[in-house]
């Protein structure tokens, strides 16, 4: 509990730490931010008028109190372009943007999990090589020039084999689940086979030092093979440390998703943020880059959880250190 308690007050520090950072950094941009707002030729009236309507001719503290008084309430405000609000534009783009990681990250699982054992696994020198070379080569390829690379190979129309549509995403959304995930395919690879090469990385140089531990000795000793010995222990003791890995590169797929969304033409969260920056929606802006900060942090809670939990070590060393 103490654990939990100590993680707990930091989220929340953090929290506090990037509102007044996100908040800050819309206030220190030049000009003023009603100004930006209305556009170049918008009239005096018009820029009092919503400087007003947004509250800016309040005191800097005063104006924060409110924002984050209204965060804590679960309102994030109303899009000036729009009229919605900022919850619903979010949360509809959420929709297609969090799917789009999950199965960017179960391909990158799928790809990197078995090609990071057999990197360990395999006898020949040269298959160890190549696995080796692939993991550099699909790790260096930058996720623009990959999904670029897919739409001319699998893309309707302009691919070679036309396959999967490779701009849009259905109108019926989620009414229409397959044609939804068709839609997400080749976005969800283009994110996958990068993150799944680090995968693939990470648990090669892992097992690795792991194969020749003691533990993996000790189970060969009993009668093991090194094959079973290495994925039946190795990869148990190594569970800890590839949870924490792949929780952190979902949170932090969300800056890869954002490029690809722009790349097939998505509606998601990326997508959706680069426009209002262009429509200088600052308010939406705002609120949505403290949504994506919340996110990183709570998947980086739940990770530290989860490692504290699949870890004895963990649970051994605070016990001596609390009777200490």
């Amino acid at each position: 509990m103490r654990f939990v308690l100590r993680r707990l007050l930091l989220f929340a520090a953090a929290l506090f730490g990037i509102s007044v950072l996100v908040f800050a950094a819309l206030r220190i941009l030049p000009g003023d931010v009603a100004s930006i707002m209305a556009g170049v030729n918008s009239s005096p009236e018009r820029v009092e008028a919503l400087r007003e309507q947004l509250g800016l001719n309040k005191p800097l503290a005063a104006q924060y109190l409110d924002w984050a008084g209204a965060l804590l309430h679960g309102d994030f405000g109303t899009s000036i372009l729009t009229g919605r609000s900022i919850t619903s534009l979010v949360g509809t783009r959420a929709s297609i943007t969090f799917p789009l990681i999950i199965l960017g990250l179960l391909v990158a699982l799928a790809i990197g999990l078995p090609l990071g054992c057999a990197a360990v696994l395999a006898r020949s020198p040269r298959t160890r090589s190549a696995l080796r070379v692939v993991a550099v080569i699909g790790g260096a390829i930058p996720a623009l020039w990959g999904g670029l690379l897919l739409i001319l190979l699998f893309s309707r129309g302009s691919g070679l084999l036309g396959i999967f549509p490779s701009q849009g995403f259905p109108q019926e959304g989620w009414g229409s689940p397959g044609e939804a995930i068709w839609s997400l395919i080749l976005p969800a690879l283009s994110v996958g086979v990068i993150v799944g090469a680090s995968i693939m990385r990470y648990t090669r140089s892992t097992l690795e030092s792991l194969a020749s531990s003691g533990y993996v000795d000790m189970a060969r000793a009993c009668g093991m093979t090194r094959t079973q010995a290495v994925l039946r222990v190795g990869l148990r003791l190594a569970t800890p440390q590839l949870v924490s890995v792949v929780g952190l590169t979902f949170a932090s797929m969300i800056t890869g998703v954002m490029v690809i969304e722009n790349l097939f033409a998505l509606p998601g969260i990326g997508s959706g943020l680069v426009t209002d920056v262009g429509n200088r929606d600052l308010i939406a802006v705002q609120s949505e880059l403290f949504l994506l900060a919340a996110f990183f942090l709570g998947v980086g809670l739940i990770v530290d959880l989860a490692h504290r939990l699949l870890d004895p070590r963990l649970k051994s060393a605070d016990a001596s250190e609390v009777s200490q």
